[in-house]
């Protein structure tokens, strides 16, 4: 892997990084009718999915530890994973668009999509080589009909 922090620690790290370009460029804040909802909205999505996400890895019986997708033993592709190879990342995302809602500072959107790109290059793509080394076809075929994100 060429990750050496996990995901929820970048997340962490992602939302305290948010948090300080929020609070450097307080001039480019913007308030809106209907915030609060939508921060509501995109952290509880985000929040039951990663739950919903890691239950199904859980009752697979197969690693969690995005560290060390060598060690899956079932390729999961029930639930959520027929409509995102990746609802972990995709919760986690969603939770820090909600943090970034919260802050209001529309900068942060250039977090977001950092580490969108940084998480895929250095995290996804690969997980998915691994995945493809332990499941061969089957992986492949996942992927043919699985998007990435969503």
């Amino acid at each position: 892997m060429k990750l050496v922090v996990p995901p929820p620690i970048q997340g962490v790290i992602i939302a305290l990084l948010m948090w300080a370009l929020a609070r450097w460029t307080p001039q480019y804040s913007v308030d809106f009718q209907g915030r609060a909802l939508l921060v509501y909205l995109f952290g509880v999505v985000g929040v039951v999915m990663e739950i919903v996400a890691g239950a199904i890895f859980l009752r697979a019986k197969t690693t969690v530890n995005p560290m060390k997708p060598e060690n899956a033993n079932r390729l999961v592709t029930t639930g959520l994973y027929r409509i995102s190879r990746n609802p972990m990342y995709l919760a986690l995302l969603f939770i820090l668009m909600a943090w970034g809602a919260h802050l209001a500072n529309p900068l942060n959107i250039i977090m977001l999509t950092a580490w969108v790109l940084y998480i895929t290059e250095m995290q996804i793509k690969p997980e998915e080589v691994a995945l493809r080394d332990k499941f061969g076809k089957e992986y492949k075929a996942y992927c043919r009909r699985v998007r990435r994100w969503i």
